[in-house]
């Protein structure tokens, strides 16, 4: 095969992945990544001696026939170290009632939601068949949404018989599951279900795409799983990078992306970087861009019809949401009785707060000591052209309520944190360069998801998009998809045999 250059831009785990991928495949690869380190939003930062994970704490697709599992086997690298979560969550609705085990094991869990949600069998064993429907689908390598006939052919030949049942549902949201199943009067299972969803979907029960809601709800459960990384979820990078290594792709760190532009006399991408004081220019016939596809307007160095149209299209995407993450150290024999990883957990100010809890020697703090991060969705404009005074008087009211929220829940004394920060989405914005810090991709409701959704083909020559916005979502399985999908599309249009992982 002659090697033809693609450039990836952006080494969070979509690029990294597809990076891999194409040059496994025996593409010349040039990866370009603003920041000091790979990861993205799935990276990490130091502290003393503490390792944080910066937005991803767990991931999904490790497990046999998992997303990651398969990648990393076509790659022929190991999978990082990594432990099942069991529970993967503990949610606690600060109703009075007993917290909700999200247990990895089906027979569990289904004994613990029959007995936190009784009548509700009815909702769950449909979004289980669901989800059934959904994963022999995915694993069919689909390409969604489809934009010419190759990427049709491969919509068309993922599909069984089950999936144009299912299909009927294509519009629904998981609140239409619910009345259909006679539980939308189920307040409880509600709230319940509005916490989970909103932590991979972006939206509510009544906003989130049933057929996107139905699997995401599935995702704890065996034969599937989701996993604490050992030493942190760099991990996960790191091992990519081993990959990229071995197929001579360098990792071009510290170069910001300024502007694309297409020669259409030559028929290439001229790609425009800065570095410090210097710039550079790259050139090549394909370009994988993966930060979110708001950043893609300001980027590009277009001036046509077909640009035009759609930037429009991006300019009319729902604006994703922020995060406010506070970052945290303690010693384990202040954190009492912890039976999870992770914990969810309703507050009358904030929401709901997702918390993070490490393992004593898992690589993140020193033995005995703990790291310990908690996050709740932000709106981003709310950050937005404020004054420094503003600013901080905001960023301190949160640190102080959060930590008094955790302290409440876990019997804590204020002088027992070891460290403590916050991180708004203006540092989001800073750290990853992605617009007004937005978390997450497009929240997954039924007008934007699957053939509905932002298509990794783009209408200009040699262009794609991977990543969070792109389909099946957000985390670090689903970029690994989407980076998959990207790959195909690539090789299959250079004339080469159909691709599969």
């Amino acid at each position: 095969m002659s090697k033809t250059k693609i450039i990836v831009v952006g080494a969070g785990i979509a690029g990294l992945t597809s990076a891999a991928i194409l040059s496994k495949y025996g593409f010349k690869v040039t990866l370009i990544e603003s920041h000091s380190q790979s990861g993205g939003c799935a990276g990490t930062f130091k502290r003393k001696n503490y390792v944080f994970d910066v937005g991803a704490t767990q991931v999904a697709g490790l497990e046999n026939g998992g997303i990651h599992s398969k990648i990393f086997e076509f790659l022929q690298i190991p999978l990082p170290k990594a432990k099942i979560l069991d529970p993967s969550c503990v949610v606690d609705l600060n109703d009075g009632t007993r917290p909700i085990n999200i247990w990895h094991d089906s027979k569990e869990w289904i004994r613990e939601r029959n007995m936190q949600f009784p009548d509700s069998s009815k909702f769950w064993n449909l979004c289980y068949l669901i989800h059934q429907n959904n994963w022999k689908f995915a694993s069919n390598n689909p390409v969604l949404p489809f934009n010419n006939l190759w990427d049709l052919r491969q919509f068309l030949n993922a599909l069984s018989p089950t999936n144009l049942l299912t299909g009927i549902l294509i519009k629904s949201s998981m609140f239409d599951l619910l009345k259909i199943c006679g539980s939308h009067k189920d307040e409880r299972l509600i709230k319940f279900l509005n916490l989970q969803l909103k932590l991979y979907s972006q939206e509510d029960v009544f906003n989130t795409a049933a057929l996107y809601g139905c699997t995401v709800l599935q995702m704890s459960q065996n034969p599937h799983g989701l996993f604490h990384l050992k030493e942190s979820m760099q991990a996960l990078s790191k091992a990519l990078e081993i990959s990229l290594a071995k197929n001579g792709v360098n990792i071009l760190f510290n170069e910001q992306v300024n502007s694309l532009n297409y020669d259409s006399k030559d028929k290439l991408w001229r790609v425009f970087t800065k570095k410090g004081s210097n710039n550079f220019e790259y050139i090549s016939q394909d370009v994988v861009y993966t930060p979110p596809p708001q950043s893609l307007v300001k980027t590009l160095d277009l001036n046509s019809e077909v640009f035009n149209k759609y930037t429009k299209k991006i300019e009319s995407l729902p604006e994703p949401s922020g995060a406010i993450v506070f970052y945290s150290a303690i010693s384990k024999d202040n954190l009492k009785n912890v039976t999870s990883n992770h914990y969810q957990v309703v507050d009358n100010d904030l929401g709901s707060l997702f918390i993070s809890i490490s393992e004593d020697g898992d690589g993140r703090a020193p033995i005995g000591e703990i790291t310990l991060i908690a996050s709740v969705f932000a709106n981003i404009n709310d950050w937005q052209g404020i004054n420094k005074e503003l600013y901080l008087i905001k960023k301190d009211y949160f640190l102080k309520k959060i930590s008094n929220t955790i302290e409440n829940k876990f019997k804590i004394s204020p002088e027992n944190w070891l460290h403590r920060e916050l991180a708004t989405p203006l540092s989001f914005e800073r750290w990853t360069n992605r617009p007004k810090g937005i978390v997450g991709g497009l929240g997954q409701n039924p007008d934007i998801f699957g053939i509905f959704g932002l298509s990794s083909r783009t209408p200009m020559r040699g262009l794609w998009l991977c990543g969070d916005s792109i389909y099946p979502g957000e985390g670090t399985a689903g970029v690994s998809q989407s980076a998959v999908m990207v790959a195909r599309q690539i090789i299959a249009s250079k004339g080469f045999s159909n691709f599969k992982i």
